[in-house]
């Protein structure tokens, strides 16, 4: 009983270190980042950018080990107690979740950094025909669709774990 009282807690823990990750990012850091390093100095929004680029990749570190330990725990979860509600559901929403942070950090923040770097400025600072810069919105809108996606699957989560 006390194993399976310690793997809720990780799962909990896991579960809340992601998703309230996300929302922080996605609600505080980066909004706050765009509003007050452009207005400190000219170079403001590419510092902005700048930082939530490192916030994400280090928050993204951080999501792939939350993803490995919610697995984890879960199976062990079933394999030493009752077996919890809506097993399948949940392996599956949390494979999709880590799958889509994965995807995110690997191949999109990937292609954005190799982006900026041949820009060498923000990309609103390039004309409206430039490609680079529709490039860099469809990439920007993708990433952030991708968390929306992964922060509506922690919720799922959260409700599951509310549940029981």
């Amino acid at each position: 009983m006390v194993g399976v009282i310690i793997l809720r807690y990780l799962y909990a823990l896991a579960l809340v270190v992601w998703l309230g990750g996300m929302l922080v990012i996605g609600a505080i850091v980066a909004p706050a980042a765009f509003e007050v390093l452009p207005q400190q100095q000219a170079s403001g929004r590419l510092l902005a950018g700048a930082l939530v680029g490192d916030v994400l990749r280090r928050f993204q570190l951080i999501s792939y080990v939350a993803g490995g330990i919610l697995l984890a725990a879960l199976i062990a979860m079933k394999l030493i107690g009752p077996r919890p509600a809506a097993f399948g559901i949940r392996v599956g929403v949390i494979a999709v979740m880590l799958a889509i942070a994965l995807f995110s950090g690997i191949w999109v923040t990937g292609r954005i950094n190799r982006l900026q770097q041949q820009i060498g400025a923000p990309a609103s600072t390039l004309s409206e025909s430039d490609p680079r810069r529709a490039e860099f919105g469809r990439l920007h809108g993708l990433s952030t669709t991708l968390m929306l996606a992964n922060v509506i699957g922690g919720l799922v989560l959260l409700f599951w774990e509310a549940r029981e």
